[in-house]
């Protein structure tokens, strides 16, 4: 059972979502009630759990048209980076959790991810392609810095030569610069840094734990000298309250060294919505409406359509505008869309300690 009713401010400070609401999978929920009792103390404020999952695979496969990789990893569960707009927070809903205050603050490491990915890696029938990390959740979320899960991770594909696109907010990622270089030279990896907003402060209330816009920038700038391929991402576009930084955050990126660029609308699944709408009417009561009527032009009159083709861009006039001004804009700042495919070519099984291999 999840409780929906709206958590105090105080209990949530530095998080996005206002509240637990209950997932979709759940055939009850409560709400607090006051009952008139005096509490001896107020409830203490949201701490950051953090439990342990022992994973038998961790390749995940898909098959959408709509993303340009077949197959990802996951290093965490839940992201404490806490975006109200994440498309990933349903995913929650599977452990049985909350996707509101659950997923910032009820986080799920896998300590054995890298030996895991090992061992798929080195199975007879495996076949390279780039694998994707931090698609679903931010590898370099606050608790890597613990748990140093994506360091050893890409120890691991370093060690097989196997290509890697990575996509963080996380500046966390900067501690890796020397093995992303080593990989970078062989071309064997790519990275995408997400700017959501040249707005400091909207930047704080709808990603709470995510570094400044410009700390990211200067992410990307460390990156781009040490020879990474990095893809500034405008993502998501939000109606009415991003929309207007599109083109500052690709000059921005392309001065601090990228030389790529994408973007993707906002996406509402399942809880997500109405939790974002609370969220909007917390923060930004005077645009809730403008916002949402845009929202709802870019999908159908639905908050989200799940459609592949218009998931990620959505459609219709306003669409088409923020595409027309993103290409605009990228031919003018000299920014591929379209990147050269990272090398598969040189993809090996490493010598295991104690094999004769080792002696050569």
């Amino acid at each position: 059972m999840t409780s929906d009713s709206t958590v105090a401010p105080d209990r949530r400070k530095g998080r996005a979502a206002l509240g637990n609401p209950a997932n979709r999978f759940e055939r009850l929920a409560s709400s607090a009630v006051d009952d008139g009792w005096d509490r001896d103390e107020d409830l203490p404020p949201l701490r950051t759990e953090v439990s342990e999952e022992r994973p038998r695979t961790v390749i995940t496969r898909n098959t959408s048209p709509d993303v340009p990789f077949d197959r990802s990893i996951n290093p965490y569960r839940g992201c404490e980076h806490g975006c109200i707009y994440c498309f990933a927070r349903p995913t929650h809903a599977y452990l049985g959790l909350s996707p509101g205050l659950d997923f910032e603050t009820k986080l799920i490491a896998r300590p054995d991810a890298p030996e895991v990915l090992a061992k798929e890696l080195a199975a007879k029938r495996y076949r390279p392609r780039t694998l994707a990390i931090g698609t679903n959740t931010d590898p370099y979320q606050p608790i890597e810095k613990d748990y140093g899960l994506m360091r050893r991770t890409l120890e691991v594909l370093r060690d097989f030569r196997h290509p890697v696109g990575i996509v963080t907010k996380g500046t966390l990622i900067e501690r890796d610069i020397d093995i992303l270089s080593e990989m970078a030279a062989d071309n064997l990896v790519r990275v995408g840094i997400s700017v959501t907003t040249m707005d400091r402060d909207l930047s704080r209330r709808m990603e709470p734990r995510v570094p400044s816009p410009e700390r990211r920038l200067r992410a990307i700038e460390r990156l781009a000298k040490a020879g990474v391929q990095v893809r500034v991402m405008a993502s998501p576009m939000i109606p009415g309250l991003t929309d207007p930084d599109l083109e500052r955050i690709l000059a921005a990126g392309r001065d601090a060294g990228a030389i790529g660029a994408s973007w993707i609308m906002l996406r509402l699944p399942h809880e997500v919505s109405p939790m974002f709408r609370d969220w909007l009417a917390e923060h930004y009561p005077d645009r809730m409406t403008r916002v949402m009527d845009k929202v709802r032009e870019a999908h159908g009159g639905k908050d989200y359509d799940a459609e592949w083709g218009r998931r990620m861009r959505g459609q219709g006039g306003y669409a088409e505008l923020i595409d027309q001004r993103f290409r605009l804009a990228v031919r003018r700042l000299g920014l591929s869309t379209d990147l050269p495919p990272l090398d598969c070519s040189l993809f090996r099984i490493p010598p295991r300690k104690g094999d004769q291999l080792e002696l050569f």
